[in-house]
């Protein structure tokens, strides 16, 4: 009965930590504290307080859970953006997502080798681990706000793409710090291999999947949710047994299905949202509750964490992304904006997990470092967003659908609104366009879309404000 009891004492320990941590989140969402701040914070303090909890998930079951984590996260991202935002955003986000992800990978791995004294190799890990964003914290972050202009879209783009590149790189890192005479081109062939093969993948996987979505029926409605879970669970699978990625084979699925119309679209995508967001809960108190396989015990990992976390927002990040950025046609504030906004948070930490797996010399170390730089990224980083926004003049609020009312409009011929773009509508700070339906299908849009006669748009607004968006949208009755 002591086991039982034992494991009864984690889940209750756990379960409490997370459900207090769901309660915070309204809290925390009011002074834009990303979620991933508080798991990370409440499990981690029970893991280093509580013995039980300690050993309570090996590091390779932590990885699990964050793989499975990640691949609903990713594959939900990736629909939320759709092809018609990625198309428009492509260039920055892949320049970002693959060069930038490798310049930053660099510059992080010349601090960490010239400033802290490690290895070349150990360096290489750590730029390779902490280089990637987080598509968990940002579209957390992000997902609930309203942002104009591409800013927002780059940043996604960015953290959904950079994602498979920055685990390829880390493979192939160890890899190289693990074989006897390897040289830096297994690092460029895993990379190659990972990217090709998981492209493939996620295009095949989704042209496949969209007829069975759209001609199949079901028996029940609850049904068809699943199955697009599923699909994209063969779809993830299918590229990692091919020797791909995963994680990109799911993401490129995502966007290719983000704006295609499908029988019950809607609970579909309620459906993966909410799993979505159940994952990243899953996936940061699992990170949290690995403290124990790092040296978080030892201040001088927390002072090594905390100069790579200063030299990785200041100077690494600035100088790859800002070059990357010099030639897009964004305004100077939103090209500072994208270069703060790169969080960091799961995906970091499961690359370290995997050097802990491998056991590479200096893991633990390499380990702790890791958790200091993303817990900097979520807390320091992640609380200052709206504040950057405001100071970069991006425009960013908060989406608080609870407290508005959702009003439809149809665009009539004499409506002000007919042949305008949102993004010239005086909505102001009041009201936000949150749905748009154009010949009975739902569109992807953003403030460059120009409306329609026809058009039926769901505006979130306060009730006061209901003859106002009236005469905008419908015209002088």
């Amino acid at each position: 009965m002591s086991e039982i009891s034992d494991f009864g004492t984690i889940v209750l320990l756990v379960s409490a930590g997370v459900f207090v941590a769901v309660l915070g989140m309204r809290l925390a969402d009011r002074i834009s504290v990303p979620n991933a701040a508080i798991f990370l914070l409440a499990t981690g303090l029970l893991a280093a307080s509580v013995d039980p909890l300690r050993d309570a998930l090996s590091i390779k079951a932590v990885e699990r859970i964050v793989v499975i984590a990640l691949m609903v996260i990713l594959f939900d991202g990736g629909r939320h953006i759709g092809l018609a935002r990625f198309r428009r955003s492509a260039a920055p986000i892949l320049a970002l997502g693959v060069v930038g992800t490798f310049a930053t990978a660099g510059l992080v791995a010349l601090a960490a080798h010239y400033v802290l004294d490690f290895s070349w190799i150990a360096a290489g890990l750590i730029g390779a681990a902490i280089a990637p964003t987080d598509p968990a914290v940002t579209f957390s972050v992000l997902g609930g706000r309203e942002i104009r202009g591409r800013a927002g879209t780059i940043l996604e783009g960015e953290a959904g793409t950079n994602d498979p590149v920055g685990i390829a790189l880390m493979i192939g890192m160890i890899e190289l710090a693990t074989e006897d005479g390897g040289s830096f081109w297994i690092v460029v062939r895993e990379f190659a291999v990972e990217m090709a093969v998981g492209l493939a993948v996620g295009v095949a996987g989704a042209l496949l999947l969209l007829p069975a979505m759209r001609r199949i029926r079901l028996p029940s409605p609850t049904l068809y949710p699943i199955r697009v879970l599923a699909g994209a669970g063969i779809v993830y699978g299918l590229a990692a047994v091919a020797h791909g990625s995963g994680f990109l084979a799911v993401f490129v699925a995502g966007i290719l299905l983000g704006d295609v119309a499908a029988p019950r679209k809607g609970e579909i995508e309620t459906f993966h949202s909410s799993l979505a967001a159940l994952a990243e809960i899953g996936a940061f108190a699992a990170l949290g509750l690995s403290v124990g396989y790092s040296d978080l015990d030892d201040p001088v990992v927390w002072g090594e964490g905390l100069a790579l976390a200063l030299v990785l927002a200041f100077v690494a990040r600035p100088l790859a992304i800002g070059a990357l950025l010099a030639s897009a046609r964004l305004h100077r504030g939103e090209k500072l904006f994208i270069v703060w906004g790169g969080l960091k948070g799961a995906v970091p930490i499961l690359l370290g997990s995997l050097a802990v797996l491998a056991a590479v010399d200096e893991a633990s170390r390499i380990y702790g470092i890791i958790f200091v730089v993303v817990l900097f990224s979520v807390i320091v980083q992640g609380v200052s967003i709206p504040y950057a926004a405001e100071r970069f003049q991006v425009a960013f609020r908060r989406v608080d659908h609870d407290l508005a009312e959702v009003l439809e409009f149809v665009v009539r011929d004499d409506a002000f609104a007919n042949g305008r773009r949102l993004g010239q509508l005086p909505l102001g700070e009041r009201a936000w366009v949150g749905v748009l339906i154009r010949d009975g299908r739902p569109r992807t849009f953003d403030n460059e879309t120009v409306l329609e006669p026809g058009d039926r748009v769901h505006v979130y607004c306060q009730p006061e404000d209901a003859a106002a968006l009236e005469r905008i949208f419908a015209g002088a009755s």
